[in-house]
């Protein structure tokens, strides 16, 4: 999956050889220093509040801090251009799959189109807004795409926030989207990713893409135990409907690790992988306790 919803990332090469993933916690860094070395990874923790995803207030409450923080990862991890993919909280960003009879090839055709089907499903300027999207299937009678749209004002924060730091928006993809393209699998995949704030599901076979769910959490610690457990049950449900037989392993990113997460759905007939390795204690503890699976799959489409 490659949906990108920023107009810089938009130009031929591929995306930059460097990405941060923005969360309430902190700011992950990688960067691929070159010549088919492995990535390096950097964390610099953010204030508690500094930065709160949502798509109707404003997210950095500080953005000084968050700048800092980013100039501060990077710096560590050594980028070798000023260009950077940015990685999102998932509540940030609406993610749809749309079926049309047909769809221009051309994006200055087909962007007013799917401006005008997204007009009534998101609560905010569709107009203003950063919208990318990907065809995943076409034939003469029908088009499916994946958009993904984010509201202009809450782009424009994040966008400058790097630019504050002393570097350049590239791509911009949701950490869930981006976490399914650090998954190496031959086989269909059934995803979550947990933050704080939401559990996001999705079902991916190849370059297909058959659910993509974000739900936001209540922030009682029972009801939101029940929520994480009944979305991994109607993933699983929904899996099993499609490709027609009941999945085994649950690919994971997100807060804490697989076996965190496992023991929390509880679920005897799902094995819960981590969708990225995870690196040692020390190097763990220095990354905070976010998984690197969006950084890792930003950077998998990198020059």
């Amino acid at each position: 999956m490659n949906p990108i919803v920023s107009k810089s990332a938009n130009k031929p090469g591929g995306r930059p050889p460097a990405a941060a993933e923005l969360s309430p916690e902190g700011v992950l860094a990688a960067a691929l220093p070159g010549g088919g070395q492995r990535p390096v990874y950097a964390f610099e923790p953010l204030p508690a509040g500094a930065l709160v995803p949502g798509i109707v207030d404003p997210n950095l409450r500080e953005p000084e801090a968050v700048a800092a923080a980013i100039r501060s990862a990077f710096g560590q991890v050594s980028p070798r251009t000023r260009a950077v993919s940015l990685v999102l909280p998932d509540t940030v960003v609406r993610v749809f799959m749309l079926d049309f009879d047909s769809l221009s090839s051309r994006a200055a055709d087909a962007y007013p189109v799917l401006r005008f089907r997204l007009r009534k499903m998101v609560p905010f300027d569709v107009e203003h807004a950063g919208i990318s999207y990907q065809v995943l299937e076409e034939n003469k009678n029908e088009c499916r795409v994946l958009a993904a749209v984010i509201p202009g004002p809450i782009l424009a924060e994040y966008e400058a926030a790097v630019r504050a730091a002393g570097f350049e928006p590239g791509a911009v993809l949701p950490s869930s989207l981006a976490a399914l393209e650090a998954i190496d699998s031959i086989e269909a995949v059934l995803a979550a990713n947990l933050s704080p704030q939401a559990l996001t599901t999705s079902i991916t076979a190849g370059e297909d893409l058959f659910l993509y769910r974000t739900l936001d959490l209540p922030e009682d610690p029972g009801l939101r135990l029940d929520e994480v457990r009944r979305g991994i049950a109607v993933a699983a449900a929904y899996f099993e409907d499609k490709l027609m037989s009941r999945p085994s392993r649950l690919h994971y990113s997100g807060i804490g690790g697989a076996d965190s997460f496992a023991r929390w759905i509880d679920d005897p007939n799902l094995t819960v992988v981590d969708a990225t390795p995870r690196l040692g204690m020390g190097a763990a503890t220095a990354l905070g306790n976010t998984s690197m699976a969006g950084v890792a799959g930003a950077l998998a489409g990198a020059n």
